[in-house]
């Protein structure tokens, strides 16, 4: 599985972002899609995460101003980030739990993660 993330950039605070995650590869397979961030000097903590029933999961900060979402048939979940704030500017990363049967029956159970898109918002 890979995961191909885009759509930060710079923008005013109240504004709003769509954040893009694609998937390619053994899709069938993953189980959830989660939506990472990461400020600078701070660790990366989830935002929000889309299971494979299409039940949905929100950290308690932020929560409200996010909202998580899929097109099935695109292979890609959104973040949608409304009223932007400076504190959100952070590097947002996507990633996948996975688990895949290999040629000979194998099950393999994985995580792999996007290359991060940054968004930066100014006051």
């Amino acid at each position: 599985v890979q995961l191909q993330a885009s759509g930060g950039g710079l923008v005013q605070a109240g504004e709003s972002l769509r954040l893009s995650c694609v998937a390619s590869g053994s899709t069938a397979g993953i189980n959830a899609v989660g939506w990472h961030r990461q400020a600078p000097g701070k660790q990366r903590d989830l935002v929000a995460r889309i299971n494979r029933d299409g039940t949905t999961d929100y950290a308690d900060s932020p929560k409200g101003r996010f909202t998580i979402s899929r097109d099935n048939a695109k292979n890609t979940v959104y973040l949608q980030i409304n009223s932007l704030r400076p504190e959100d500017t952070a590097v947002y990363y996507c990633e996948a739990d996975y688990r895949v049967v290999q040629w000979d029956g194998t099950p393999v159970v994985g995580r792999t993660w996007g290359q991060g898109t940054l968004v930066t918002v100014s006051s």
